[in-house]
C-alpha cells in the first residue's frame, strides 16, 4: 500500500512522500523520534502517523494459509515470452539493430548524453512512433511525456508526426504494388491527441506523478510508453542531503520499473552528465551516481564523434556492447548521412 492512501491528513501524507516515504513498507522499521526528525514534525504526531501505517500494514497483509507465491516460470517460458515483446522503433535502422529492433517493452532504458546530442528529440520520437498503427509493424499505442525541463516543443511533435504519416504513406504505395495496402486513417493531430503530457516543475511534483501514473494507465490501458526528460532536473538542485535523495530515486525507479512489467509498456528514461575524477582525470559520466545506475535494465550513452552523433549500448542484460550513428534531421531520428549534421531544426 501506498501512504498516499493512508487516512491522514493531505499535509501530512505531502510531507511523508517529500521525503521520501512513500510505501508502508519504507515507514516498517522507523521509530517516532527517526520520523519526527526527517518530517520536522512533533514526536507525538510521527507516532501516531506510524500507528497508522502499522494498521494499514495489517490489512495489507493476506492471511499466511492461503497465501500463494506467484511468478514461478522456467526459464524456457520467459525465453519465448521475451520473443514476444514488442519493441518501439527509433526510426533509424541503425540504431534500432544495436537495440536489438528498438525500444523493449517490459523493461526500463535510460538514455543520457551532453546537452544538444538529440535526447528530446529521441524522446519526442519515440512519443510518435509507439502510435504506428499494428498493420506497419507498431503497437498503437499512447503515449505520457513527462517533461521537467520545459523543452517538450509541440511544433517539433508535430513535424515529427507529420513525417510519420508520411512515411506510412509511402509504405502504402509499395504495399499496393504488392496488393496488400492498408488503409491510412491516423492523422499528424490523432498523434498529438495521444500524447498526454505532464509538465513538472519539482521533485516534488515529480514524485508525485510517478506515484499517480499506476492508477492513470489503469484508467488509460493502451499507454505504451512512459517517456522521462528528464530524471534528473530537479533532483541536481537544494540537495545537501544525499541519502534522501538516493532514497527517493530508488523509491521511483522501484515504482517505473514495476509500472513496465505490470502495463506491459516502455519506460524511456533521459539522464543528464556530469563530470567524475577517475584516476586524477575528469571525465563525462551520467548523473545520479553508481546507485542509480542499477535502475535501469538496459543503458545508451549518445556522444558526438566529431560532427556525428553516435550512441552506445553501455549495460544490458540481453544486448552485446555496440555503436551506432544517427542523424537529427527537420523529420526526426534518421539514419546518419553527411548532410544531416548539426542542421537547425526550427
Amino acid at each position: 500500500m501506498e501512504v498516499g492512501r493512508l487516512p491522514l491528513s493531505a499535509s501530512q501524507r505531502g510531507k511523508l512522500i517529500s521525503a521520501g516515504y512513500t510505501t508502508l513498507a519504507s515507514l516498517s522499521s522507523l521509530s517516532p523520534s527517526h520520523l519526527a526528525r526527517d518530517l520536522r514534525i512533533p514526536e507525538s504526531e510521527a507516532f501516531e502517523i506510524l500507528r497508522v501505517a502499522s494498521l494499514g500494514c495489517r490489512l495489507e497483509q493476506p492471511d499466511k494459509r492461503t497465501a500463494i507465491v506467484n511468478g514461478g516460470q522456467t526459464a524456457w517460458e520467459i525465453l519465448n515470452e521475451e520473443k514476444l515483446y514488442p519493441r518501439i522503433t527509433t526510426s533509424c535502422a541503425d540504431l534500432d539493430n544495436i537495440l536489438g529492433g528498438g525500444i523493449n517493452c517490459k523493461e526500463v532504458t535510460e538514455i543520457g548524453g551532453v546537452p544538444g546530442i538529440g535526447k528530446t528529440q529521441l524522446g519526442i520520437q519515440l512519443a510518435v512512433n509507439v502510435q504506428i498503427p499494428a498493420d506497419y509493424g507498431g503497437l498503437d499505442g499512447k503515449a505520457v511525456y513527462i517533461d521537467t525541463e520545459g523543452s517538450f516543443m509541440v511544433e517539433r511533435a508535430l513535424q515529427i508526426a507529420e513525417a510519420s504519416v508520411l512515411d506510412m504513406s509511402q509504405y502504402n504505395e509499395l504495399l499496393r504494388k504488392e496488393s496488400r495496402a492498408c488503409q491510412i486513417k491516423i492523422q499528424p493531430t490523432d498523434i498529438l491527441e495521444k500524447i498526454y503530457y505532464f509538465r513538472i516543475c519539482s521533485y516534488t511534483e515529480q514524485i508525485a506523478l510517478i506515484n499517480y501514473l499506476d492508477k492513470f494507465i489503469s484508467e488509460h490501458k493502451d499507454v505504451k510508453i512512459v517517456v522521462i526528460d528528464s530524471v534528473t532536473f530537479h533532483f541536481r538542485q537544494d540537495f545537501e542531503d544525499l541519502a534522501l535523495r538516493t532514497r527517493l530515486l530508488g523509491g521511483m525507479a522501484l515504482k517505473l520499473m514495476n509500472l513496465g512489467k505490470k502495463y506491459n509498456l516502455a519506460v524511456v528514461i533521459f539522464n543528464q552528465v556530469t563530470t567524475k575524477c577517475t584516476e586524477g582525470s575528469f571525465q563525462l559520466s551520467l548523473a545520479l551516481g553508481d546507485s542509480w545506475s542499477h535502475s535501469c535494465t538496459n543503458r545508451v550513452i549518445l556522444y558526438w564523434n566529431g560532427d556525428e552523433r553516435n550512441a552506445y549500448i553501455d549495460k544490458s542484460p540481453s544486448l552485446r556492447s555496440a555503436s551506432a550513428s544517427f542523424s537529427v534531421t527537420s523529420k526526426g531520428i534518421r539514419n546518419s548521412a553527411s548532410n544531416h549534421k548539426r542542421i537547425k531544426l526550427m
